[in-house]
């Protein structure tokens, strides 16, 4: 087990975790490398579907995660034996292959209990090349940036994010226990291995990149315009999806899920509100019916298209709002927030994975039990040292027929995201990752 004495906090790792091909023999000086400061990171712990891992190399010596620019990187050998394939490097193209089936048996060896953080150097190589079953393949870091391979001590490494993409998982970060965890999707991420029976896609037809230009599209902006905060590749009901969500210069906030396959938007979320501190109305100006008209016309339906679910008076932050939620004939389900005050669409919410309409005689909740205050109260339990001003959102939602609150955290350079049962209080869901990943 890994020593977890260091204290340290990671702060705005973009954490991607990395593969090594150990005591590969590589060129030290290629054309297009160059020299890096990096940090050997021991006191990292890596966690696979609940298991923590030990990574060694072919001499049997335990190998660390490597942290520089950010980004947290793993060797590449280590990550074949994960993925149950075979790791081999060629000195006349400079390319790493990553091929199925494995025939080596996986490495063992004595774990280094004496190893501390420290600087190293390393070398980038941009020309190196990884492919996965004879297709190549790119990296890149939330934001969209590439990011490269990594030579240390013979063995190279690639960023986690990489292996989260390639294994079909999702890479979260626990700060305090400096962890990083891989989990859910498939052990082994060439096509063969999703070709499985379902309606899921099976593999990722578009780019990160490509599902960030559609977002963009769809919301009416370009790159200049916004921060983005993630675009990771995720698996949802068997089917591959990118997870895309970015900020404008004012904090406006924007959620997007994506179709890996067809690059169809499955679901999206808007909030104006979400930094916005100001102290709201006190009165409604507007009736619900006009609250319904200004979500129809926002969405570019008419109310004979729709069945409304709710159009509720609420108070958020001190500020009057209804919450209006209705579906299409076909159970498209749609949620908007709009100020009771001006009528300005403060957030909306489009699903396009089907409305479960409550059923009087099933276990669906229809009504909230809990408060939004309860639920404020059991998400900040989850989150030590954090208080309600870190709190960044709390809505009611509802969710396959059930009342959930959504709830948002940021605290010490986390975002913590929490899904509540509306009706027993239940964490229903829970995602950890750095602001900055």
């Amino acid at each position: 087990m890994k020593r977890n004495s260091i204290a340290k906090r990671v702060g705005a790792l973009v954490l991607c975790a990395a593969l090594t091909a150990g005591s590969l023999a590589v060129a030290a000086g290629a054309a297009q490398s160059s020299s890096v400061t990096a940090q050997l990171s021991p006191n990292i712990s890596i966690v696979v579907d609940g298991t923590e891992r030990t990574f060694y190399n072919v001499s049997g010596q335990e190998v660390h995660p490597i942290t520089y620019n950010g980004t947290t990187y793993l060797p590449i050998r280590s990550i074949g034996e994960l993925m149950g394939k075979n790791v081999n490097w060629d000195q006349s193209t400079l390319t790493v292959s990553l091929t199925s089936p494995r025939t080596a048996d996986a490495a063992s060896g004595t774990p280094d209990g004496s190893a501390s953080a420290r600087q190293i150097a390393a070398e980038l190589h941009p020309e190196y090349t990884i492919t996965v079953d004879g297709t190549a393949r790119t990296f890149s870091d939330a934001n969209g940036k590439a990011v490269y391979p990594l030579l240390y001590n013979g063995s190279i490494y690639l960023p986690i994010r990489a292996i989260g993409q390639l294994m079909g998982k999702t890479v979260s970060w626990n700060g305090t226990s400096s962890t990083v965890t891989l989990t859910g999707g498939s052990d082994v991420t060439d096509a063969d291995s999703f070709n499985q029976s379902g309606t899921g896609s099976a593999t990722a037809s578009i780019t990160a990149e490509r599902a960030r230009e559609i977002a963009l599209n769809h919301a009416g902006l370009t790159a200049s315009q916004v921060t983005f905060a993630r675009a990771d590749l995720d698996r949802d009901d068997g089917r591959l999806v990118y997870d895309v969500e970015f900020y404008t210069s004012d904090y406006k906030e924007y959620d997007y899920e994506i179709d890996a396959s067809t690059g169809a938007v499955l679901s999206y979320d808007y909030d104006a509100e979400y930094y916005n501190g100001g102290t709201g109305s006190t009165t409604a100006s507007i009736t619900a019916e006009r609250a319904k008209e200004i979500a129809l016309n926002h969405a570019g339906l008419t109310a004979s298209q729709v069945t409304f679910a709710r159009a509720d008076l609420d108070r958020d932050d001190g500020r009057l709002v209804y919450d209006v939620e209705f579906y299409t004939s076909d159970y498209k389900e749609y949620d908007y927030e709009i100020d009771a005050s001006t009528g300005a669409v403060l957030s909306y919410d489009y699903d396009a994975e089907h409305y479960s309409r409550p059923s009087n005689g099933g276990s669906t909740s229809t009504g909230a039990a809990i408060s939004e205050a309860r639920a404020r109260e059991i998400a900040l339990a989850q989150v030590s040292g954090a208080a309600d001003s870190n709190i960044r959102k709390v809505e009611l939602d509802r969710d396959d027929g059930r009342l959930q609150y959504e709830v948002k955290i940021i605290y010490n350079n986390m975002e913590y995201d929490f899904d509540i049962d509306a009706s027993t209080g239940t964490i229903l869901s829970r995602d950890v990752e750095s602001v900055w990943d």
